[in-house]
């Protein structure tokens, strides 16, 4: 699905299901000290995700630590993410001179809860899901909304080391080209006040992907 939405230079690595056998890899066993079973197996799948698409950049196994944020660490030279919600885990990685950042998530279509919605829009949010509602009823925009906003956040962040909003980004979708656009409130150099993505709805899922030439 990943391939679909990331330039030709980005790879990914996704899966569907997990192995209930495998085990951690070493190094990252702290990131799962205190998760109950389910999340041990999706954070355990989506890490060795993200070391299947680092070994087709040609990079050796390593453990994948967490940052300051809770973002990935990756090895030097190489900008990525990883995302992993019900059915769905993966991880995509470049190398930083041909893309300087990638933010990746996915969420499952269906509706966001009324009260994680209102968390979620800032202004003017309410009148673009209304009308993506008309123009294209069986999608589950809020969801779409939320999941963008994810994607802008983990390719700003480490471009940035900044925290970004729900409210701190505005976005438009283009529904014929899958595509969107986010343009952001806050200062920043000219390639990240306004940042490109494209988002998928297939197979019960919803995934988005944004990066920063």
């Amino acid at each position: 699905m990943l391939e679909e939405l990331l330039p030709s230079a980005v790879r990914s690595a996704e899966a569907f299901t997990d192995d209930a056998d495998e085990a951690c890899h070493p190094g990252e066993e702290h990131l799962i000290a205190s998760a109950v079973p389910g999340r041990r197996r999706e954070v355990i799948t989506a890490r060795r995700c993200a070391r299947e698409a680092l070994a087709a950049l040609g990079h050796a196994p390593v453990a994948i630590p967490r940052g300051p944020r809770r973002e990935p660490v990756w090895p030097s030279g190489v900008a990525g993410s990883i995302t992993h919600c019900a059915g769905f885990r993966a991880a995509a990685v470049v190398p930083v001179e041909r893309v300087a950042s990638v933010g990746i998530d996915a969420e499952p279509h269906a509706p966001l809860p009324p009260r994680v919605l209102g968390s979620v829009t800032g202004p003017g949010d309410a009148d673009l899901l209304a009308r993506l509602a008309v123009e294209a009823p069986e999608t589950c925009w809020d969801r779409v909304l939320f999941s963008a906003k994810e994607s802008v956040y983990k390719a700003w962040y480490p471009l940035t080391g900044r925290w970004l909003g729900f409210e701190d980004a505005s976005l438009t979708f283009d529904p014929p080209r899958t595509a969107f656009t986010a343009r952001i409130h806050l200062e920043a150099e000219p390639r990240l006040r306004e940042m490109r993505g494209r988002y998928l709805v297939r197979d019960g899922l919803i995934v988005t992907a944004v990066w920063v030439d």
